[in-house]
């Protein structure tokens, strides 16, 4: 157990806690522009990054999957970012490619909308048990 009695189990989240909506400090995001840069699950590639956002408590990533899942884009929550790699233009994602495609589906209507946020952040907080580890980048 940790101090709170919080415990900790491979696969939970740095310190225990899931924020689907921030970049995780040791990530290496920073202020950069990541449209652009390819998106790496943890078995494989997935797309290219069309758009993204740094708002406190609010940002994703929206990745243009190509033929990968019928040219469909899907958002993913800042907190699933793990790395980013700037010279390689790569962004390191701790979710498989299976996890991604079953996430709720997006429209670019729906970003801002609560309900679909909080239908997504769920999502990955309950899949983020489900990461072996050792699994991500």
């Amino acid at each position: 157990m940790l101090d709170g009695g919080l415990e900790a189990f491979a696969g939970d989240a740095p310190a225990g806690a899931f924020n689907p909506w921030s970049y995780r400090d040791e990530a290496g995001v920073a202020d950069v522009d990541l449209v652009g840069y390819r998106v790496e699950a943890t078995d494989g590639g997935i797309g290219k990054i069309d758009s993204a956002s740094h708002e406190v408590g609010s940002s994703y990533l929206v990745v243009d999957t190509g033929p990968w899942i019928f040219g469909k884009k899907v958002l993913l929550p800042a907190g699933t970012v793990n790395q980013v790699d700037h010279d390689d233009r790569k962004v390191y994602v701790d979710r498989s490619k299976d996890q991604i495609k079953a996430a709720p589906e997006y429209d670019e209507t729906s970003h801002s909308d609560p309900a679909y946020r909080d239908k997504l952040g769920g999502y990955y907080d309950d899949s983020y048990g489900n990461v072996p580890p050792g699994t991500a980048h």
